[in-house]
């Protein structure tokens, strides 16, 4: 994910499978700052219901954990293997 070429747009993650490409893309490239773009466009995303459903937690908590930028180890993990699951899914 190149974010000075391809800024993200959250209206275009508007399910949980374009959110676990997004961050797929976004984990891969394994910036810290890319990372963080795409979190924060997925605060801002209309899918952003499912996947708070997928980690199991509800969806404005998970909102406010991106926007303030206060997601920890445990939900950054819980994130990531909703994404691996969902991509795994796919091969």
């Amino acid at each position: 994910m190149n974010q000075e070429n391809t800024p993200l747009n959250p209206a275009e993650l508007d399910s949980l499978d374009a959110i676990a490409d997004c961050l797929a893309d976004a984990f891969e490239d394994g910036d810290g700052a890319v990372i963080t773009v795409a979190m924060r466009a997925v605060a801002q995303a209309p899918g952003l219901g499912a996947l708070a459903a997928a980690v199991g937690m509800p969806r404005d908590a998970l909102h406010t954990a991106l926007v303030a930028e206060e997601f920890n180890l445990d939900l950054t993990l819980e994130i990531m293997k909703v994404v691996d699951l969902h991509m795994s899914g796919r091969g």
